[in-house]
């Protein structure tokens, strides 16, 4: 009988153990970009192989929402494909900085039969989302796609329906390129689509997931997610007149000409380059310089210093272009300054 009670005595303090050891886990809550879901999905994972004692909450609600909730202090860290405005930042109830941490491609995926392999400019994806472009057998699309045998289908638009920092970067490409686009929609997380043009969508998820059930559909979304659902995206015309494909390389070598300010905030669509994918952006996670939870913060800055680093490695794997080194080591000054 002391036995058994000697075991089930043991056995209690090695639940109470294994108890106060979950416990002690620091948990760091993040919301935001979907653009960056895919890399942070993995990122945690690796990293928990790293640091044990800490675990991470993040949810992919857009890069709006990612802003809204920082600014509300209701997460550790926000992430999005937009840069802050300063209004909202001078609103904000401490310092908040921008730390850039992949960056991709925006791919433009179809769904047609046969899976052609389409080649598209700035003027073929505005006309389609300002309905300028209804069918695709449209004689624009067919001057850039000889040989193709285009069918007579009606083009389905479908855009995000939330705040999104891809469509950021989506609109601010279009409003480099289409002077039309500048004037009647311009660039922001959300922006006014073309009265009856089109379906909204929510996600990155959401917009692929309409895109390969819809025939004649097209869309924008991370090159992640057209990868991942084996969507078609077309090659895109570049600023020296080159049709380049999204990939990790061509990002890079748009990220290679961007002029990246000490704030961090910069916009890398349409660059010089010939290899240069012309819709790319960098996304940012955000954070507060100074951290109101001293062990919410010692964790979440050596993440930070882990993911800009080390976490590069995981980048092109997961179809983003890894950080170049001196952006790296710029941004590893700037975690220092985040005080906890």
């Amino acid at each position: 009988m002391k036995h058994c009670c000697s075991l089930a005595k043991r056995f209690t303090a090695a639940l109470l153990l294994g108890v106060t050891a979950a416990s002690a886990q620091t948990l760091i809550n993040g919301a935001g970009s979907t653009f960056d879901y895919p890399a942070f999905t993995k990122w945690f994972e690796a990293y928990g192989r790293t640091d044990a004692e800490v675990r991470f909450n993040y949810a992919s609600i857009g890069s709006g929402g990612g802003q809204k909730q920082l600014l509300n202090e209701t997460v550790d860290f926000g992430a999005s494909d937009a840069p802050m405005k300063d209004t909202d930042m001078a609103g904000a109830p401490g310092k908040i900085l921008h730390l850039p941490v992949v960056a991709g491609g925006v791919a433009i995926i179809y769904n047609l039969p046969g899976n052609p392999k389409l080649k598209m400019d700035g003027g073929v994806i505005a006309g389609m989302y300002l309905g300028q472009i209804s069918k695709w057998n449209d004689p624009k699309i067919a001057a850039l796609n000889p040989g193709v045998t285009l069918p007579d289908l009606p083009v389905v638009p479908v855009h995000r329906s939330d705040g999104s920092g891809t469509t950021f970067i989506f609109t601010d490409y279009l409003s480099v390129v289409n002077p039309t686009w500048a004037t009647k929609v311009g660039k922001n997380t959300a922006v006014k689509w073309p009265a009856g043009i089109g379906l909204g969508a929510k996600g990155s998820e959401g917009v692929a997931g309409q895109v390969k059930q819809i025939p004649g559909a097209a869309g924008y979304a991370e090159l992640a997610y057209a990868n991942q659902n084996k969507i078609p995206c077309a090659d895109v015309k570049n600023a020296a007149g080159n049709f380049v494909a999204p990939s990790p390389d061509s990002v890079s070598a748009a990220l290679a000409t961007a002029s990246i300010p000490d704030d961090f905030r910069f916009s890398m669509v349409n660059p010089p380059g010939d290899k240069s994918y012309p819709i790319a952006g960098a996304s940012w996670v955000l954070v507060y310089q100074q951290q109101k939870k001293p062990d919410h913060g010692k964790k979440l800055v050596a993440f930070l210093k882990w993911a800009v680093t080390e976490g590069q490695a995981i980048s092109a794997r997961l179809d983003y272009a890894p950080l170049p080194e001196n952006v790296q080591q710029r941004e590893l000054k700037l975690i220092d300054t985040i005080k906890y």
